[in-house]
C-alpha cells in the first residue's frame, strides 16, 4: 500500500494522544527555556547535552506525594487516585488526597490479570497508585510508562542512580502484583493492555549492578520475591488473546474494544475515516457504512460490528460521510498502542492491522525474556524452571526462523498470520533479534548488510517509506536505535555500532543546540529534531526520558566502556528440520 501522506489529517491537540503520557509542564518548560536561551545558534556540544540530562533526572521525577504528579490533561475530569482493592490507603496518601484536592478511591475489585476490570464501568478515570518515585518521559506524559521505563532505567544505571533505577523496577513489579501486569502506564484506562515486555531486562540491569543491594542476601531475597511476578507478567503473552494463530509466536492485543478511553473526542478516528475515504484502494476493510445518528436497532448491530455508540461519545462521533470504523479496526488500533508504535503505517494504514501480525519486535523481546528467566531461575536454584525456560526460548527461536526470517530478503519480517504471508516491507525492528541473541552469526551478518535501508545522516530511520507518521521514515527513535546498536555490538560489528551511536548522539546534540531541548524523536535524514508529522499523533515532546537514557548508553559504545552482553548468539538451525 501507499501509506498516508500530507493529505492525511493533522490532528489537533484534542486527538487521542499516543499510548503514553501527560504532565504539567511548568518545571520542564522553565528548564527548557533556560537551555533554549543559551542554545540559540549554539554549536553542538556533548557537554551541554550531558548537563541537560543531569538536570532532567530531577525535572522528570514524579512522586505521588507531589500534587503536580496526580493531574492528567488527557481527560477532562477531577483528578482521582485509585488504590488496589486489597490495599488500605497509606496515611501519607490520604494526606496527599486532602492537600491536593484529589479523591482517593479503591478499585472495584482485585485484579488478577489484564482485562479483569472493564474500565468503561468506572465512574471516573484516574491515576493508579505506585509506591515509589519514578521518572516519566516528559511533556504531557506524566505517568510511568511500560517500555519507556527500560530505556530510562538504562540511563539511570549508567549515571549511577541505582536507587531510582530499583524504584522503577519495584513499581513495575507492583503493577504486576496489583494491576495484572506491567501496564502501558499507570492510568485506569490502560488496565486492558501492556507494552513491549522489558521487565526481565529491567530486573537484570538492576541485579547486575553491585550497588543495587547492600549484600548478597538482600539481592537473593529481592530476587526470590520478584521472580514469580516476572513469570506472571510473562504469562500475559501466552494467553489465547496474545497468540498469533498457530505460529507458536505472540502478537500485540488490547483486551478492550472500541475507541481508546484516553481519546478526548472523535477527531482522530474521523481523520482515519477521511483518509481511508480519500484512498479507498488502500482500505483493508476498515470502513463500515452506518448512520450518523443510528436508531436502537442499528446501534445494537454497531455494538458488534463497530463500537457501542450508546456507551461511548467518542464512538458516537466517529462518523464521516456515512461511514464508521469496524470493530476489527478498533482492535488493531488498540494493539498498535500496546506495541508502542503509534502511529505507524507499517501494520496497515494507521497501524489498524497490528493484531494480525506475529511481530519481530515482540517475539525478540519474549525470547530474551525467556533467557532472562532461565538465568534468574538458575540463580534461585530452580533447575526445573531453568530447563523449561530454555525449551521455551528454543521453541520461539525455531518459530521465528520459520515465520519471521526471510532468507530471500536477508532480514526478519513481520508475519501476517491472518493472511498467511510476511510483510513485504522492511522495518528497523529487524535488528531486534540481534539484541535478543536469537539470530545466528550468519543471520546477523545478513541483517547487518541491510543497514543502508535504514541508515541516514542522523542514525537509523524506522523504514524507507515516508508516510507522514511518526513511526516511519524519515524519523528515528532512541529505543529502536539503541536496540540496533547494542545488537550489532553484541555480534561483533563494533565499527558499525560506534558509527551509529555517534550519529545518534550528534543528532541529539544538534537538536539541543538548535532549541535547547531534548525530544522524544528525531529526523534521521536531517540529523536534527525537525519533525513534521501529518498523520496521527504529531507533537514532538520535550523531556525526554528514553532519549536521555539512550544517549548515555550510546556514549558507552563510542568510548568503548559498554559491558559485554551475557546472551550468546543462537546456534545455527536448519529451518527445514523444524517441526
Amino acid at each position: 500500500m501507499t501509506s498516508p501522506h500530507s493529505s492525511s489529517p493533522r490532528p489537533d491537540t484534542s486527538a487521542p494522544q499516543r499510548t503514553r503520557r501527560h504532565r504539567p509542564r511548568i518545571a520542564v518548560l522553565a528548564f527548557a527555556c533556560t537551555f533554549a536561551a543559551a542554545s540559540m545558534a549554539a554549536t553542538p556540544d556533548p557537554a551541554r547535552t550531558r548537563a541537560y540530562i543531569d538536570h532532567a533526572w530531577t525535572t522528570l521525577t514524579r512522586s505521588q506525594e507531589d500534587c503536580a504528579a496526580l493531574t492528567d490533561t488527557k481527560v477532562d475530569s477531577h483528578p482521582v487516585l485509585y488504590m488496589p482493592a486489597d490495599m488500605p490507603v497509606p496515611p501519607p496518601v490520604a494526606e496527599v488526597g486532602k492537600r491536593c484536592g484529589v479523591e482517593v478511591r479503591p478499585l472495584p475489585r482485585k485484579v488478577a490479570q489484564l482485562g479483569d476490570i472493564d474500565t468503561n464501568t468506572l465512574p471516573q478515570q484516574g491515576l493508579l497508585y505506585l509506591p515509589h518515585p519514578y521518572v516519566v518521559p516528559g511533556g504531557f506524559f506524566n505517568e510511568m510508562y511500560g517500555w519507556d521505563s527500560y530505556f530510562i532505567l538504562l540511563g539511570l544505571v549508567a549515571d549511577h542512580r541505582v536507587e531510582m533505577a530499583k524504584n522503577m523496577v519495584d513499581n513495575a513489579l507492583f503493577e504486576v502484583e496489583h494491576y495484572g501486569g506491567v501496564l502501558n502506564a499507570n492510568r485506569t484506562y490502560y488496565l486492558s493492555r501492556s507494552q513491549p515486555p522489558f521487565l526481565s531486562a529491567m530486573m537484570m540491569a538492576v541485579l547486575d549492578d553491585p550497588k543495587s543491594f547492600p549484600n548478597a542476601d538482600a539481592r537473593l531475597q529481592w530476587l526470590s520475591q520478584a521472580y514469580p511476578l516476572a513469570v506472571r507478567n510473562y504469562e500475559i503473552w501466552t494467553r489465547p488473546e496474545h497468540r498469533a494463530g498457530d505460529t507458536g509466536l505472540a502478537r500485540y492485543y488490547d483486551l478492550g474494544s472500541g475507541p481508546v478511553l484516553e481519546a478526548k473526542d472523535s477527531e482522530y478516528y474521523k481523520g482515519v475515516i477521511r483518509w481511508l475515504r480519500a484512498h479507498s484502494s488502500q482500505d483493508p476493510g476498515y470502513l463500515l457504512k452506518g448512520s450518523e445518528h443510528p436508531d436502537d436497532a442499528e446501534a445494537a448491530r454497531l455494538k458488534d460490528s463497530s463500537c457501542d455508540v450508546r456507551a461511548s461519545k467518542v464512538c458516537e462521533g466517529a462518523w464521516v460521510d456515512g461511514y464508521r470504523l469496524t470493530a476489527d479496526y478498533f482492535h488493531g488500533d488498540r494493539a498498535m498502542r500496546e506495541s508502542g508504535f503509534d502511529t505507524n503505517a507499517h501494520f496497515g494504514p494507521f497501524g489498524g492491522s497490528t493484531h494480525h501480525y506475529a511481530d519481530v519486535s515482540l517475539n525478540s523481546l519474549l525470547y530474551r525474556y525467556e533467557l532472562d528467566l532461565r538465568t534468574l531461575a538458575l540463580q534461585l536454584g530452580k533447575a526445573g524452571d531453568a530447563d523449561r525456560w530454555a525449551r521455551a526460548a528454543e521453541a520461539r527461536r525455531q518459530a521465528m526462523d520459520r515465520y519471521l526470517w526471510r532468507p530471500d530478503a536477508g532480514m526478519y519480517r513481520d508475519y501476517d498470520f491472518v493472511a498467511g504471508k510476511p510483510s513485504p516491507y522492511p522495518y528497523v525492528t529487524t535488528f531486534y533479534p540481534l539484541w535478543a541473541g536469537t539470530a545466528t552469526a550468519q543471520q546477523a551478518a545478513s541483517v547487518r548488510g541491510k543497514l543502508s535501508i535504514f541508515e541516514r545522516k542522523g542514525g537509523l530511520s524506522m523504514d524507507n517509506r515516508p508516510a507522514g507518521v511518526q513511526w516511519g521514515a524519515p524519523f528515528g527513535w532512541a529505543p529502536t536505535n539503541w536496540l540496533a546498536v547494542a545488537g550489532l555490538d553484541a555480534y561483533g560489528f563494533h565499527d558499525d555500532a560506534r558509527r551509529l551511536a555517534g550519529k545518534f548522539m550528534a543528532t541529539v546534540d544538534q537538536g539541543l543546540a538548535d532549541d535547547g531541548t531534548i525530544r522524544e524523536k528525531y529526523n534521521m535524514a536531517l540529523g536534527n529534531a525537525d519533525v513534521k508529522v501529518s498523520a496521527g499523533y504529531s507533537e514532538n515532546v520535550v523531556g525526554f526520558g528514553w532519549t536521555n537514557g539512550v544517549y548515555l548508553m550510546m556514549q558507552q559504545v563510542t568510548d568503548g566502556t559498554l559491558a559485554k552482553p551475557a546472551t550468546k548468539p543462537a546456534e545455527t538451525a536448519a529451518p527445514e528440520k523444524l517441526p
